[in-house]
């Protein structure tokens, strides 16, 4: 068996049209899944679906806001209906606001909470009434080091990615006999085109890189190892995980020694 090949394999990644989500259906493309990519944008799912077929890849996109639970889930029946199996779930798809926490208001946290949350939750139980009955499985719950540590001025995004940790290991436990693994990548300081700002900030990308043992910062690519790992035949025996993916950052930072 080649443990690492997803041949015949039917993923869905939501937030699939950029950054992180790209990399990783790219990846599982590569792989030999077909993957279906999920974000609000039909221009850039355009392009990314574009950019995994030109690498000789197989995928497809869906227009979907992840907030609309009743499309979500129907977008997962369509899926199954369509292609006859859904193998692989990536929850991928997030947002946060950066507001001090004696300024945050009830929208704002209302809404990061329903998509990093509430939405995984759902895409998360439509995909796994349909891998229970199959008897197999694999969802990978994207996580952050705010699932662990606090950080200034994100409180509805750490409360929000603490929870899906949770979420990730009470899922595994209810699913685990179903042969349906259920684990989370949590990833470090990632450089990409949403977060490009911060990393103009020098005193910013000073504390991160020196807080990070491996000295910079990561890439979406530096992602797609530990995914196709979750998605494969290799983590059979692996649920409940969070795997970072984060150059050291939560083993200890660096010192002058």
């Amino acid at each position: 068996m080649d443990w690492f090949r997803l041949d015949s394999k039917v993923a869905v990644v939501t937030g699939g049209s950029r950054g992180i989500g790209l990399a990783i259906a790219d990846g599982l493309a590569r792989a030999g899944a077909h993957v279906v990519l999920v974000a609000r944008g039909e221009d850039q799912l355009a392009d990314a679906v574009n950019s995994i077929v030109t690498a000789g890849g197989s995928a497809e996109s869906i227009v979907l806001d992840v907030l609309d639970i009743a499309a979500g889930q129907q977008m997962i029946a369509d899926v199954i209906a369509r292609r006859g199996r859904l193998d692989i779930l990536v929850n991928n798809a997030g947002m946060n606001i950066r507001t001090p926490s004696t300024d945050v208001p009830p929208e704002d946290f209302d809404r990061i909470l329903a998509v990093n949350l509430r939405a995984p939750f759902f895409l998360c139980q439509a995909a796994g009434r349909h891998m229970v009955s199959v008897q197999r499985g694999k969802i990978i719950n994207i996580a952050s080091l705010s699932s662990f540590i606090g950080l200034r001025k994100i409180v509805s995004y750490a409360s929000s990615k603490g929870a899906l940790v949770q979420m990730t290991r009470t899922l595994s436990a209810e699913w685990a006999r179903d042969n349906v693994q259920v684990n989370a990548i949590a990833p470090g300081f990632i450089r990409t085109d949403l977060n490009r700002k911060l990393w103009d900030d020098e005193a910013v990308l000073s504390w991160v890189i020196g807080n990070t043992p491996a000295g910079r910062l990561g890439t979406p690519e530096d992602l797609v190892g530990a995914a196709l790992f979750l998605a494969s035949p290799a983590s059979d025996f692996v649920t409940g995980h969070v795997l970072a993916v984060d150059g050291g950052f939560l083993s200890g930072g660096t010192w002058p020694l």
